[in-house]
């Protein structure tokens, strides 16, 4: 009894809920991928499992994927004498750098210190798309006064940055 309220509490209070279905299938497709072994001493490639089972094969994919531990990005991959090779040092994020972050930071501040009109003419320029024309009848100044504004603005981030 103890063991099975250890259990539960486990499945219950895990970081990672997986689905009673997701989690039966996955025994499903585990039974029947031993089953296929022993008969023909060969590991099945997913579409059999799939076949065998009568499921998508995106379902059996899933499936297996749901009943695999999580790894620490912390846990050693390769280790050769001294040097240890974590899953951290294998996976990157290009987009969310800490370069990318000080860049984005910096951005707000330098665009912050511009007035109203001028943010908002690169507002519609830059995150909304708009052509200098649309913007010029938008703000209620001429297409050249839009230019020149923009090209101001800008000049005035570059110093900041």
């Amino acid at each position: 009894m103890i063991v099975g309220e250890i259990r539960r509490y486990l499945r219950d209070n895990s970081a990672i809920r997986v689905s009673r279905s997701v989690r039966d299938t996955a025994y499903r497709v585990l039974q029947a991928k031993e089953k296929y072994m022993a008969e023909h001493q060969k590991e099945p490639t997913v579409d059999e499992i799939a076949q065998i089972l009568e499921l998508r094969r995106e379902d059996v994919v899933m499936a297996l994927d749901a009943v695999v531990d999580p790894v620490s990005l912390f846990e050693p991959v390769y280790s050769d004498g001294g040097d240890t090779v974590c899953v951290m040092d294998q996976v990157r994020d290009k987009k969310n750098t800490d370069e990318a972050w000080l860049e984005h930071i910096a951005l707000g501040d330098a665009i912050s210190k511009l007035d109203e009109r001028e943010r908002r003419i690169l507002a519609l320029r830059f995150f909304q798309g708009k052509t200098q024309m649309e913007v010029s009848a938008e703000v209620g100044i001429s297409q050249a006064q839009v230019s020149r504004l923009e090209k101001n603005a800008l000049n005035r981030i570059r110093k900041e940055l």
